[in-house]
């Protein structure tokens, strides 16, 4: 059907008009609708069935004009969908990312093991804080992170072999989606460009399954059963096999016009049509998560030097600080900050780094040291003893 699209469009036809989609009359078909659109690789269905036409609308319009990437968004690290889509379709990409991964990844099983570890626990910790997400938003994700994180820790993630035969794979179906330009997304437009991405999200399964992540049968393992409804509102449990690991959680749905949605994708899109044009960047999990994979990228005696000589500083610059007295001392952290900013490790006392007092000049008063105990107070200004000027 998407060949014949194509087709008619390169022959100056319009496209057909999409078949009448089915209508989720149950609470638990919304769910196996939007799992069957997934299983299939069709992103534009997905976003049909997932959200009532007038939201669909306003969707389209917010991503025309650069708003959203709605529901790309649903994804973690959705930030940089499009700058991965650019980076793999880019010229010379295919020998650039093979000599990245040659210099960094290459044979470093036990390192990339311990960043799936680690980077499991941040996202779980994040998802369980994060106050956008509902209590079953939350309780499905750490579980899907955790199965995700396991699946990581024993993924032959090293292995150069698989790595020259996967990049190229990527290399060419990002290419194929013609949206590497920049403002393609938006340009191309959310039904086109969800179109394009499926033969891409198709490749990228296949690419994890060589790594021994086989997310068709993830989905094709979802059990959606009702577990209560109340009306409108329902709630529905879904149990599901991926990487190994079983997933049991729930869903709330409700019903709107004789449709059955979930209600967190419903408020998930909600905010992204509204979402106001070139808003501030602000500390998302992917920026997290992506600072800490540079911290957890670094060669280990890289990131243990500092720690290790931090004790033998800290005496080191108490020793070195100026006798004047200052204000209370800040402490002097024994081990660099490895957080998501990347900051590098903590320097001695602020004293340190200011400039020697130059000596004074012959004839000079010298400054008066300050009495014992003063030592934290400031000097009070002295009192005017200028003649008061008359009124």
């Amino acid at each position: 059907m998407l060949t014949t699209a194509v087709l008619l469009a390169a022959a100056g036809c319009g496209p057909e008009p999409a078949p009448p989609d089915a209508v989720p009359t149950l609470p638990a078909q919304a769910v196996t609708q939007l799992v069957s659109d997934l299983r299939h690789n069709d992103l534009a269905a997905y976003a049909r069935h997932a959200v009532p036409p007038e939201l669909h609308r306003r969707l389209e319009t917010a991503w025309a004009q650069g708003r959203t990437v709605w529901p790309l968004t649903e994804l973690p690290l959705d930030d940089r969908f499009p700058s991965f889509i650019a980076a793999l379709a880019e010229q010379d990409a295919e020998r650039k990312l093979v000599a990245t991964y040659r210099r960094q990844f290459a044979g470093a099983d036990a390192e990339l093991q311990s960043a799936a570890k680690t980077l499991g626990l941040f996202a779980s910790q994040y998802v369980r804080s994060e106050p956008g997400y509902s209590d079953t938003e939350r309780d499905h994700h750490a579980q899907l992170i955790e199965a995700l994180s396991g699946w990581a820790q024993a993924a032959p993630l090293g292995d150069s072999r698989r790595a020259r035969e996967a990049i190229p794979q990527l290399v060419s179906a990002a290419r194929a989606t013609g949206l590497a330009a920049p403002d393609a997304f938006a340009k191309t437009g959310m039904e086109r460009s969800l179109r394009r991405l499926g033969p891409f999200v198709e490749r990228l399964k296949q690419v994890l399954g060589d790594y021994g992540l086989n997310l068709d049968a993830a989905l094709d393992s979802v059990d959606a059963t009702l577990d209560v409804q109340t009306g409108d509102t329902a709630k529905v449990r879904i149990r599901y096999q991926v990487g190994g690991q079983p997933v049991d959680a729930y869903v709330l749905v409700e019903r709107i016009d004789g449709r059955w949605y979930l209600s967190d994708v419903l408020r998930h899109a909600r905010a992204e049509a509204d979402a106001p044009a070139q808003a501030a960047p602000s500390d998302t999990m992917a920026q997290r998560l992506a600072a800490l994979a540079k911290v957890q990228a670094r060669a280990p005696a890289a990131v243990a030097k500092p720690v290790a000589a931090a004790p033998v500083a800290a005496p080191a610059a108490a020793s070195a600080a100026p006798t004047t007295p200052a204000a209370p001392a800040t402490a002097v952290e024994p081990a660099p900050d490895l957080g998501p900013r990347g900051a590098n490790p903590p320097g001695p006392d602020q004293n340190e780094r200011k400039p020697a007092q130059a000596a004074p000049k012959p004839g000079a008063a010298k400054p008066v040291e300050p009495r014992s105990g003063a030592a934290a107070r400031p000097s009070a200004p002295a009192p005017a003893t200028d003649t008061p000027k008359p009124r």
